[in-house]
């Protein structure tokens, strides 16, 4: 799943890139976590200039993924396309149920934000994202996005990181 990173040559010293990179299990994993660093500066500049350096963002990550990492089939081979996972994400898709829904968290077992960990008041209400099922406060979930293999054909809300790293269709 991946390039590994390894030693080029043992007995030359490693340049910054190989230090750098040697702290990612693969190729996958380092774009990934780029990517969700880079979208939440974006998001923290709370401006129209945010939209548009994720909507680039999101577009330089499906071409680098679709070309240089394919993801995995039923199988287990490699297949390009689809929307990297990386386990230690907590945000990224969670198990789904037998229909392929994303298992829906309850409102009453979250008292946090599952992006940003603000707790949730009376100002700060729950949302919850319709293709990841779990939920956010409204500045981690500001996005709409139609979910039609989840039976919404109308633009629903998603979270800032199903918006960044879902393929949603046009």
């Amino acid at each position: 799943a991946g390039a590994q990173w390894g030693p080029v040559a043992p007995h030359c010293p490693p340049t910054p890139q190989l230090r750098l990179r040697s702290h990612y299990s693969s190729t996958r994993d380092m774009l990934h976590t780029l990517f969700v660093c880079i979208s939440g500066v974006a998001d923290q500049l709370q401006t129209n200039f945010a939209s548009d350096l994720r909507g680039i963002l999101k577009t330089v990550f499906k071409i680098v993924i679709n070309t240089f990492v394919p993801a995995e089939d039923e199988d287990g081979d490699l297949r390009a396309g689809d929307v990297p996972h990386v386990a230690d994400c907590p945000l990224c898709p969670s198990p789904r149920d037998a229909t392929g829904r994303p298992e829906w968290v309850p409102d009453s077992s979250c008292s946090h934000c599952s992006a940003c960990r603000a707790p949730f008041t009376l100002l700060r209400r729950r949302h919850h994202c319709r293709s990841c099922g779990k939920i956010f406060c409204a500045r981690c979930s500001p996005h709409t996005a139609a979910l039609p293999h989840y039976g919404q054909p109308r633009p629903v809300r998603v979270c800032t990181h199903c918006h960044c790293h879902t393929p949603f269709p046009c």
